[in-house]
């Protein structure tokens, strides 16, 4: 089995789109356990706020069937249109973040909307060129941010 580490993120009608993509994701693949559900401002667009919530997943896919098979057609089941400004609003994003502990999204190191979720399930992750933890750069960059927790928002893996 693989872990495949997940975002969530959903900035148009985002509580009912990230419930959704869930409840999708637990009947093809098992979860694991989820981040808190966390606000974000949308990067390089001026739209809404994001919520972003990130999850861990046993598959015995490899990551692009995981991408093709599962993530992308829940995108799909969910109107998730894509356009040129990768920027833009949308009703589901999912990504794979970290598989089998190799980073693949460079964001991780990069954006708070990564950062805040995925340090919550990988805290001791450790990047490569700083030598610093994902929990130590989560709250590094979350304190400039105008990130939100929302631990109201409880997403339920097991039924």
């Amino acid at each position: 089995m693989h872990e495949a580490y997940l975002l969530l993120g959903s900035n148009i009608n985002p509580l009912e789109n990230i419930r959704a993509a869930v409840l999708e994701l637990r009947k093809v693949i098992p979860l694991q356990k989820l981040s808190q559900v966390w606000e974000t401002k949308a990067e390089g667009s001026p739209g809404p706020r994001f919520l972003n919530l990130a999850a861990l997943a046993m598959t015995e896919l490899d990551a692009p069937s995981l991408q093709i098979q599962v993530l992308h057609p829940i995108e799909e089941m969910l109107c998730r249109v894509r356009t040129r400004d990768k920027n833009a609003p949308r009703t589901i994003d999912l990504d794979i973040i970290v598989f089998n502990g190799i980073v693949l999204e460079k964001k991780l190191w990069e954006s708070v909307f990564v950062a805040l979720p995925m340090s919550e399930l990988l805290p001791q992750l450790v990047n490569p060129h700083t030598n610093q933890t994902l929990v130590d750069f989560a709250q590094q960059i979350g304190r400039s941010s105008t990130a939100i927790s929302c631990p109201d928002l409880y997403f339920d893996i097991t039924n």
